[in-house]
């Protein structure tokens, strides 16, 4: 009696081992597969992260591209002046374009009306007093230091 118990419980312990190694194997692989996942979404974010925080400093370097532009135009006298400032203003636009759309709307709106700005101040530069001009120039550079605050803290803010 006590070889048929035994018998049954090795053929038993045969027939279940093989499941519950195939249970754990399954259930190894469901959480693998959730680790992976992860670590995706994490990698993607990071790119999402680097690539903000590259692009902000780019629309800096812009920036002080469009200052030194305006600096030359309005100390010079040559048409390739302006169109240099110009093209400093279609950089900074284009990167402010960019960042703006990997943020709200009222970011989009910052950037837009700061380049609109730029873009007439290049238009009239050579025509605006000194005084006024100066005082536009402080218009921006408060503007686009309130941008870059943001875009620090956007870069601070998003997720690991």
């Amino acid at each position: 009696m006590a070889q048929l118990s035994e018998t049954r419980t090795r053929a038993v312990l045969l027939g279940y081992f093989p499941m519950f190694i195939a249970t754990l194997s399954l259930l190894t692989s469901i959480y693998n597969g959730y680790l992976n996942n992860r670590f995706l979404d994490f990698i993607q974010r990071n790119v999402g992260r680097v690539e903000y925080m590259r692009t902000c400093k780019e629309i800096i370097d812009a920036y002080f591209h469009v200052k030194v532009r305006f600096d030359a135009l309005r100390a010079g006298n040559e048409r390739g002046e302006r169109i240099d400032a110009a093209n400093a203003v279609a950089k900074f636009a284009a990167l402010g374009t960019y960042l703006a759309n990997l943020r709200d709307e009222k970011i989009r709106e910052h950037y837009t009306y700061l380049s609109m700005d730029l873009e007439k101040i290049v238009a009239e530069a050579r025509q605006l007093p000194a005084a006024e001009y100066q005082r536009r120039i402080n218009d921006t550079d408060r503007r686009f230091n309130e941008m870059n605050d943001d875009c620090v803290k956007s870069a601070k803010e998003m997720p690991l």
